[in-house]
């Protein structure tokens, strides 16, 4: 009778055991993925920055040489600032599309992928 209460007692502790370990499991699971979809929100917005820049410096460019064709410097910045609300506009109208859609993917892909150490 006592050796079965100390088969009980380490089968207990052993399952104990198992718990806390698929617990530190997941935990250490959760971590890594929301690190990794933290650093990938934080490298789209510097490249998003990176990006914004190239476009204003671009846009600047491009009012200076309209309107030295044209000539008249500000109307070269408004036929440019025209087109850049054009652009807006289309963007804002196609947002779901182009930009919230890929995003849910991407978190949804990153937040429910398998692990290779799974075996569910």
């Amino acid at each position: 009778m006592a050796e079965d209460f100390k088969k009980v007692e380490t089968l207990v502790d052993q399952f104990r055991e198992y718990v806390n370990t698929r617990l530190s499991q997941a935990k250490l699971s959760v971590a890594e993925k929301i690190s990794k979809v933290v650093s990938g929100v934080i490298v789209m917005l510097m490249a998003a920055l990176v990006f914004f820049l190239f476009l204003v410096l671009l846009s600047v460019a491009g009012a200076i040489a309209i309107g030295q064709w044209v000539g008249s410097l500000w109307l070269g910045f408004v036929i440019v600032a025209g087109l850049v609300l054009l652009i807006g506009l289309l963007l804002w109208a196609a947002r779901d599309r182009i930009l919230r859609i890929p995003f849910m993917n991407t978190l949804i892909e990153a937040l429910f992928e398998k692990d290779n150490d799974e075996e569910d």
